[in-house]
């Protein structure tokens, strides 16, 4: 083998001017929204730890430095060829270009076109040139909608994972006064290892190499050889390797990482005992490193775990593992549909917080019976549906950043408690929380009454939407699902605005189209429909559309004066709760007003804080 150099390299170096190729059996681009939401969240928290929004742009120069790993490269034909890292390099060019559409023309802007593209004789190739890519990266780069009429699924992936990493920054506490303090220190403070070898043969040598020794071996194997290790009796170790198989096994049908994911989620909730400070230079504590090297943080916590001895470590690995990654697993499957009794679970898992399973995981305990784990598990779910259900109507962020810190003291007080002593306090840290639908105790959110779509609230409204529809029909005696509304594809559900986007028809009561539209986009204003409803009738005026939402479902039906005639189960349902459904011939300000209150009102039925301690009632 030749030499073999390695150097740490900032992304603009790895990325500036630079084209990269790579074979056509290696093109296919796989990663899946938890990976680069994974990726986003950890650039995000490494560069908020040391962001202030008093510095100037200078100060990035003194911030933290972040490794993102390693790629392979080979030398071929005066080319560079990715042998390992291309999944790594797209998700970071992606994410160049989505910072480059956000920056817009903003004159503070940081210039990252050179890190995209290299443009010769006025044409451009893109970083990682693969030509079947071309069309799509380009129309990303503009800003536009790619045409995936005739694309791969490769090309498709990377055209939802821009998406996605649109989304998931929106999420962040990355304002627009920080991003180009983020760019910059994306750019510059960000750092890969370049592995560069003179040939493939060198290349693939190194790859190998990496991936078949020491260097392979995840955590989670690590963890495994240092628990076993330690049982010196041969039949307990057996027993103890015989359940961790089982359950590693089990977890790995769920999906790729959740076995990892479970053992994080059961450490922290179990066991980690600090969390880093929200401030400028704080180190990472439990929860962070269980979060990053879980199996070094094991064995430095020996005597907390009580795994000093062999038959600590049989019990941790054959009785409290297996119980709580048992239960893990369980979750997991509530959450990707709902299951009877766990429904709370997936409701939470439709905001996509997957602080969930920790929290989950924290308040059970081993001696307890099935009926109060299931007990647990609807309170714990039921307290993180109302507290994410009342952020997002007061556009507070519901991110695993902007909660962690705050919610790790919440696991702590939850070890060991009962389901009265749990439902007890998890109501009153609702009421500590200080903001509900009726606004926030900051004064500066309003709650429902100023709850509409926008960029950051549209993901949310989906879901809350769902939500109340299918509370309003399961209550009417009808038995529909909350997925029913969610499912993606086919005779997917879409937001609908009950007024068509036609300013004009509205100027009597509107003094301009922007105040029109302020008003279209309010919560009340809205509905859950499929999504060739909204291609027929959208553009519909109120009258006109009316007749036909009597076909839908009872939320969009209520609209019209025959739902109260011929619907006996809706009828008695609107007598028993008292809410203020009402008919509209007409929907004018007035009308819409009318009915944002009956949404308020129903979201504080759904999400009501009584539910937690009626699990314990009687």
């Amino acid at each position: 083998m030749r030499r073999i150099e390695g150097h740490a390299k900032a992304v603009r170096d790895v990325l500036s001017g630079k084209r990269y190729s790579i074979d056509y059996y290696q093109r296919e681009y796989r990663w899946q929204r938890k990976q680069v939401k994974e990726l986003l969240e950890d650039l995000s928290e490494q560069f908020l730890s040391y962001y202030d929004g008093d510095h100037e742009r200078k100060a990035v120069a003194q911030y933290g430095h972040y490794f993102l790993g390693s790629i392979i490269l080979s030398q071929r034909d005066s080319q560079l060829f990715i042998v390992d890292g291309q999944q790594r390099l797209t998700t970071l060019t992606l994410l160049l270009m989505l910072l480059q559409v956000r920056q817009g023309e903003r004159p503070d802007r940081v210039k990252l076109e050179d890190l995209i593209y290299v443009e010769k004789y006025g044409e451009r190739s893109f970083n990682i040139a693969v030509p079947e890519r071309a069309a799509a990266m380009e129309a990303l780069f503009k800003g536009d909608a790619p045409d995936l009429g005739a694309a791969s699924e490769s090309v498709q992936t990377i055209v939802a994972r821009f998406n996605d990493l649109g989304d998931l920054l929106d999420e962040t506490d990355i304002d627009h006064r920080a991003l180009p303090f983020f760019c910059d220190w994306l750019v510059d403070n960000v750092h890969l290892v370049e592995i560069a070898a003179a040939n493939d043969e060198d290349a693939y040598t190194i790859f190998e190499t990496m991936n078949d020794r020491g260097l392979s071996l995840s955590p989670l194997d690590m963890l495994k050889g240092y628990l076993l290790s330690n049982i010196t009796d041969a039949d307990k170790r057996n027993l103890a390797a015989t359940a961790w198989r089982e359950r590693i096994e089990s977890l790995g049908k769920l999906g790729k990482e959740e076995d990892a994911d479970a053992v994080k989620a059961w450490l922290r909730g179990r066991h980690a005992q600090t969390v880093r400070e929200r401030k400028r230079g704080s180190e990472n504590e439990d929860f962070e490193k269980i979060g990053t090297e879980f199996h070094r943080w094991v064995g430095d916590h020996e005597q907390a775990l009580a795994i000093g001895t062999s038959a600590g470590c049989f019990a941790l690995t054959h009785d409290e593992m297996p119980f709580y990654l048992r239960h893990y697993e369980r979750l997991r499957r509530a959450a990707q549909q709902p299951l009877p009794g766990l429904e709370p679970v997936y409701h939470v898992a439709c905001f996509n917080f997957t602080l969930q399973y920790p929290m989950l995981l924290a308040a059970l305990e081993r001696g307890d019976s099935p009926a109060d784990i299931d007990r647990k598990i609807r309170i714990v779910a039921t307290f993180l549906d109302i507290l994410l259900a009342r952020r997002a109507v007061n556009y507070l962020s519901l991110t695993f950043s902007a909660l962690n810190y705050t919610l790790f003291g919440v696991i702590k007080e939850m070890r060991g408690r009962s389901p009265q002593q749990l439902a007890e306090l998890l109501t009153g840290k609702l009421a500590d929380f200080g903001a509900d639908f009726d606004g926030a105790k900051d004064g500066l959110r309003k709650g429902m009454q100023q709850f509409s779509l926008n960029q950051w609230s549209k993901r949310y409204i989906k879901v809350l939407l769902a939500r109340m529809t299918a509370w309003v029909e399961q209550q009417s005696g009808k038995h529909v699902s909350v997925a029913d509304y969610l499912v993606e594809g086919k005779g997917r559900f879409e937001v609908e605005h009950i007024w068509a986007d036609k300013p004009r028809r509205h100027a009597d009561e509107f003094g301009s189209p922007a105040d029109f539209a302020e008003y279209r986009n309010r919560f009340g204003g809205l509905l859950l429909l499929p999504k060739s409803f909204n291609a027929s009738y959208g553009a519909l005026a109120f009258d006109k559309k009316l007749p036909h939402y009597l076909s839908q479902n009872l939320l969009a039906r209520s609209l019209h004066p025959q739902c109260y005639a011929h619907n006996p189960g809706f009828v008695q349902f609107v007598a028993r709760s008292g809410l203020p459904f009402a008919p509209h011939e007409s929907f004018r300000k007035a009308d819409l007003e009318r009915r944002g209150e009956l949404y308020h009102r129903i979201a504080e039925r759904v999400w009501n804080p009584d539910n937690l301690l009626s699990e314990v009632a009687g």
